[in-house]
């Protein structure tokens, strides 16, 4: 089942790592303003791990979902759900909420979700957790950008693709 309001936000290298040691493989100023600029006034369904991992949070104007099997967790100003199910369940009146990480929540939400915006890095990097690799023909490209990043030295996208719907 694919639900069209759960979109997937994520950051990843050309080999589909997104993070090593519990922290961002790069750091791209226009990225972080990108993620805000979507995710402002919606729903974040994120893992513990990545709540965490957060420099602040909650972050302003955005309800969290954070998804644990820890049934003590308590995170202030977050709801506390223990299931994708439960997740979705939350969300499920919502236009659009935002699974933002990490790579467990990715794995289990790739299958459900409707909508993919990507920021691609243009070179591999050394991870720990990796995004599930795409079927792009499963996917339309609603729109592309393309950047250099000069301080990083390495070429990026931004790609956000609505996944096709079966015929």
């Amino acid at each position: 089942m694919t639900y069209k309001n759960i979109s997937i936000i994520v950051a990843i290298a050309e080999n589909f790592a997104i993070g090593k040691n519990n922290d961002l493989l790069f750091h791209l100023p226009n990225d972080l303003k990108r993620f805000k600029e979507i995710t402002t006034g919606h729903s974040l369904i994120m893992g513990r791990n990545t709540l965490l991992s957060l420099p602040k949070w909650p972050l302003p104007n955005r309800r969290h979902i954070v998804i644990t099997d820890k049934p003590d967790d308590s995170f202030p100003g977050c709801e506390v759900v223990f299931s994708i199910d439960e997740a979705v369940e939350k969300v499920k009146n919502e236009a659009e909420a935002f699974v933002i990480g990490g790579g467990m929540v990715y794995r289990q939400f790739y299958p459900l979700a409707g909508r993919l915006y990507l920021t691609i890095v243009h070179k591999p990097f050394e991870a720990d957790v990796f995004f599930p690799e795409i079927d792009y023909s499963l996917w339309d490209e609603v729109s592309r950008e393309d950047f250099f990043d000069e301080k990083n030295e390495f070429h990026y996208s931004y790609l956000d693709l609505k996944r096709k719907t079966k015929k």
